[in-house]
């Protein structure tokens, strides 16, 4: 499971589909309708939210707004409709991390797209992060 911190326009078609599935699967564990992936460490930012369901709702909602301007046709009707008002804080070391992670799979998927985006050294964030400065998230460590 990865819930990219990065701005889903950066995704390939396929990291687009999944990043959709995977988030769904993300809701239907924090309403507990599911009994893997509970402790994921991909959730504990979320769970961490005072409104966890409404968090993942905000990133399942940017994921949608980007499919929509790429002229997919994803099932916006799955997201559940609670509103969060804020941004969650993430780290610039994270978004670094992730963003080597994501090109490293585009130069092998996709390399045309990651051609397109060879230059960006700081990538946007996922419009529901706030990127402050700090390292990479330990969780992603190995």
């Amino acid at each position: 499971m990865r819930l990219w911190t990065l701005h889903p326009r950066y995704l390939d078609p396929k990291g687009l589909v999944a990043v959709w599935r995977e988030a769904l699967l993300a809701q239907r564990v924090l309403l507990g309708a599911t009994r893997g992936y509970r402790h994921h460490p991909q959730l504990a930012r979320f769970q961490a939210q005072p409104a966890p369901l409404a968090a993942i709702a905000a990133f399942l909602v940017g994921i949608a707004e980007e499919a929509r301007s790429r002229g997919y046709h994803f099932d916006a009707t799955k997201i559940l409709r609670e509103k969060f008002g804020e941004q969650m804080v993430e780290t610039s070391g994270q978004l670094l991390y992730e963003w080597e992670h994501l090109k490293a799979k585009l130069r092998v998927r996709a390399p045309r797209i990651e051609r397109q985006f060879r230059r960006i050294t700081i990538p946007e964030s996922h419009p529901l992060f706030c990127i402050v400065p700090g390292p990479v998230k330990l969780w992603e460590r190995r």
